[in-house]
């Protein structure tokens, strides 16, 4: 197994999905009063956080090849 799969079957990586719901939920609600544009704002947010938390991953991962 490669290790990016292994560290996917750590508990504490698991806890990232549920935190990003979480933020995503709140910061729409903070902008909008309806549910729809709430939840729009939401998957709109968890997309953006998601997106950049992987190209963080991603820079990490590729800097780490040459340590």
């Amino acid at each position: 197994m490669t290790p990016i799969l292994a560290s996917l079957l750590v508990g504490q990586t698991w806890y990232l999905l549920p935190l990003v719901v979480a933020v995503s939920l709140v910061y729409g609600a903070t902008r909008h009063e309806l549910p729809r544009e709430i939840l729009l704002h939401a998957y709109r947010t968890a997309g953006w956080l998601l997106s950049f938390m992987g190209a963080i991953f991603l820079v990490l991962w590729v800097v780490s090849w040459w340590l």
